[in-house]
């Protein structure tokens, strides 16, 4: 009985190592700039990132407003990701902020406000 104990707790033991492996192989990270200018423009694009599908991670660098978000490929693209940036109401890259979503943002987080 012990034997059999153990053995099931091996066999439990690798396949959850092969089924964390296979999803590390899913993982992506892409670089966007945005037109992010302070603290709170970081708070509020991490908070949008953490409420995407398939997003594991985000982080802006206020500095070099580059936000770096690691996600799940099976889940979710980087066109996906850059679309959400622009509806928080920030620049993506090359795309611009949705209009609407700009309006929403604080005065000290529009681009006109300046690094701060």
């Amino acid at each position: 009985m012990k034997i059999f104990r153990n053995l099931s707790l091996a066999l439990v033991m690798f396949f959850a190592t092969i089924s964390a492996q296979a999803q590390n192989g899913n993982e992506k990270t892409v670089q966007i700039k945005t037109s992010a200018v302070c603290g709170m423009c970081k708070k509020t694009l991490e908070k949008a990132m953490a409420y995407e599908k398939g997003v594991k991670a985000s982080t802006l660098d206020v500095d070099s407003k580059m936000l770096s978000v690691t996600y799940d490929s099976k889940k979710t693209n980087e066109g996906k990701i850059r679309k959400a940036v622009n509806e928080t109401g920030y620049d993506a890259d090359d795309k611009p902020a949705t209009p609407r979503a700009y309006n929403k943002l604080d005065d000290c987080c529009r681009k006109e406000a300046g690094a701060h």
